[in-house]
């Protein structure tokens, strides 16, 4: 990622509303922690309704109401406060998006006409469309959701250690395994990703060449020949597209083949665990939820590294002219 360090003063720039985002997104992962707990509290008091009978019928619907309410709020300010979170976070990375446009042009219009004779008009504008959209994604979605995917992983296994240490112990081997699969996979994406926006920079670049020259390419009635490299151009650029979508298409399948493996162990080695009453049956259901509430933040695992390749790549390309010095 050290292309993309270039970016690190614009996030000092919107750091406040970062840091406010940050923090109304820890919130928002605290209330929705409290849904699974409620329900697997529900859980034991019904568990323990059956066992016991000398529990009175009403208690236990009061309980019961009252924890249904609690679920239900606690979803409604979890809702309220991940809006929230997505306007501080999605916003940055508009504002970000703008200055660095802003920047492009202005070094754009600075440097000298021998720069203009070496580097053609559609890749100077692929630059300063294609690479930033890719980098906004960085600096917005991808941001937004791994703050929210650390945030929710430190909540949560923190408290599943907190109430069964070696259950989740169990629950989060496959995700070292997880992490070594999107690092090997995510070394071919950065060179897929690069191979892609060059060759959009070509497709750009004749395109815009052959709209300025069209009336040349029609006086010499040589529009066929101009039709056939701009299919060649194309079948190239969707190539490299599909090349790159087979890396990106391992991400999902991986992550819900894992989740669905710590779905087992945790129904397996839990079940175990109620059998010899080291833990409730409550318990158990809550370890099932919190394992269904981490696989979209893994599953995003992989999406965000695609994003941050690709924008990776897209910033090596801003750079480049970036760093070239104006010889005026």
């Amino acid at each position: 990622m050290k292309e993309l360090k270039y970016l690190n003063k614009f996030f000092l720039k919107y750091k406040q509303k970062i840091i406010i985002g940050i923090l109304i997104t820890i919130i928002a992962r605290v209330f929705a922690l409290v849904a699974p707990n409620l329900v697997g509290d529900s859980i034991t008091l019904i568990e323990n309704y059956f066992l016991d009978k000398s529990i009175n019928n009403n208690d236990l619907k009061d309980k019961l109401l009252i924890n249904i309410f609690l679920i239900i709020s606690s979803a409604v300010l979890a809702g309220i406060f991940t809006f929230l979170m997505r306007q501080a976070l999605i916003n940055v990375s508009r504002y970000i998006e703008y200055d660095l446009k802003n920047e492009i042009y202005n070094k754009y219009q600075v440097l000298n006409q021998s720069f203009y004779k070496n580097n053609r008009t559609g890749d100077l504008m692929n630059r300063i469309s294609e690479d930033v959209s890719k980098v906004r994604m960085y600096v917005g979605p991808a941001l937004m959701y791994t703050i929210n995917t650390i945030a929710l992983f430190v909540i949560i296994i923190s408290y599943m250690i907190s109430i069964a240490p070696l259950l989740t112990l169990y629950t989060i081997i496959p995700l070292p395994i997880l992490s070594y699969l999107i690092f090997k996979l995510s070394k071919k994406i950065n060179i897929k990703s690069k191979k892609v926006q060059e060759s959009l920079s070509k497709i750009t670049t004749f395109t815009q060449e052959s709209f300025s020259g069209i009336s040349v390419i029609k006086s010499n009635t040589i529009e066929k020949e101009v039709i056939n490299s701009m299919m060649n151009y194309s079948y190239d650029t969707k190539q490299k597209n599909i090349d790159l979508a087979k890396f990106q298409s391992w991400f999902f399948p991986m992550m819900i083949l894992l989740i669905g493996v710590s779905n087992i162990i945790v129904i397996y080695v839990g079940g175990k665990q109620y059998i010899n009453n080291q833990i409730d049956l409550g318990v158990l259901a809550e370890f099932i939820i919190y394992v269904t509430m981490l696989t979209w933040p893994v599953a995003t695992v992989g999406w965000v590294t695609s994003i941050v390749q690709q924008a990776e790549a897209s910033q090596k390309r801003i750079n480049e002219f970036l760093k070239v010095k104006s010889k005026i």
